[in-house]
């Protein structure tokens, strides 16, 4: 199958370098990043091993893109009214999107625009940071949970979780998306707030007690929350979430990151969304909350202090 990568840092160059490194034909969509790329290729330093792609096939615009059977978007969730414009010209009738993007109805959003099209939800379960033009470093981990949203065959979904695997990336295939997502914001809600918050990386909060307490009561509320809107997640997954992060090495989240560079925060998807949903059917997430409103004003001065308002 045919495969591009829209949003290429640091997750979006991890997955689509081991694809097209396995041999896949990928289309990659650039942005500032484009004439560097086009000269010196793709450089993927990882724990699994370290790679160059040096001839592939990038583009600065989706126009001049061919059409794909599959798209992997893995642009920020604040990025997505971007997909109106993007898509379109790299989608024929039967192409499967797929959203390998943090927080929760991403896939709902993806329909008001595109209510026909074949969507698969991704959450990826990697230490990944972009480190340079065309170039990341992949820290730890790797796996990626894919779950089918709407029109997706069996058959193509076990082809391209087979293109997954052959390309060295471990995949957990999800049937119950809803239990997925709100799987990762297990982990997503604790530690890029805090560590945007706090201004502090995964280990110092870890080892700190009263930081690490905070972190593991809103792991509680987000499994709480997850269960009155049916995802029937077992609280002990917290404390496997704890275990996870304790052997994880020292690592500052997507959201620190932005934070770090004044860039936009990804507030709503990771906790407007959940927290509405939750109130929706019945439950008021009062510590996630807080953390949405504090990062909130975090964000609007990043962004004044960048130009931005």
């Amino acid at each position: 199958m045919k495969y591009a990568i829209i949003g290429c840092g640091a997750v979006g160059i991890y997955y689509g370098g081991r694809l097209a490194e396995a041999g896949n034909e990928v289309h990659f969509l650039f942005n500032s990043d484009y004439d560097f790329v086009k000269q010196n290729g793709l450089n993927i330093k990882s724990v699994n091993g370290d790679f160059v792609l040096s001839d592939i096939n990038a583009y600065k615009d989706s126009s001049q893109m061919p059409k794909c059977d599959v798209i992997i978007v893995c642009l920020k969730t604040t990025n997505n009214n971007l997909l109106n414009n993007i898509l379109p010209p790299i989608l024929h009738k039967n192409s499967i999107v797929i959203l390998i993007q943090n927080g929760l109805n991403l896939e709902q959003e993806l329909t008001q625009s595109f209510p026909n099209i074949g969507i698969i939800g991704g959450m990826a379960f990697i230490c990944s940071n972009k480190i340079g033009k065309g170039a990341i470093n992949h820290l730890d981990y790797g796996k990626l949970t894919l779950g089918v949203f709407q029109n997706v065959s069996e058959d193509i979904f076990s082809e391209i979780c087979s293109d997954f695997e052959n390309a060295g990336v471990p995949i957990e295939k999800s049937d119950n998306l809803l239990h997925s997502r709100w799987k990762k914001l297990v982990w997503n809600i604790p530690y890029n707030g805090m560590t945007v918050v706090l201004n502090s990386s995964t280990d110092a909060l870890m080892n700190n007690p009263s930081s690490r307490q905070l972190i593991y009561d809103l792991m509680l509320e987000v499994i709480e929350a997850a269960n009155y809107c049916g995802a029937n997640i077992e609280k002990e997954f917290a404390d496997q979430m704890m275990v996870y992060t304790d052997n994880m090495r020292p690592y500052n989240p997507s959201m620190k990151l932005d934070f770090d560079f004044a860039r936009p925060l990804e507030i709503r998807a990771i906790y407007s969304n959940p927290i509405k949903s939750a109130k929706e059917n019945g439950f008021i997430m009062k510590k996630t909350q807080v953390i949405e409103q504090q990062l909130s004003f975090i964000n609007q001065k990043n962004l004044e202090k960048r130009g931005n308002l």
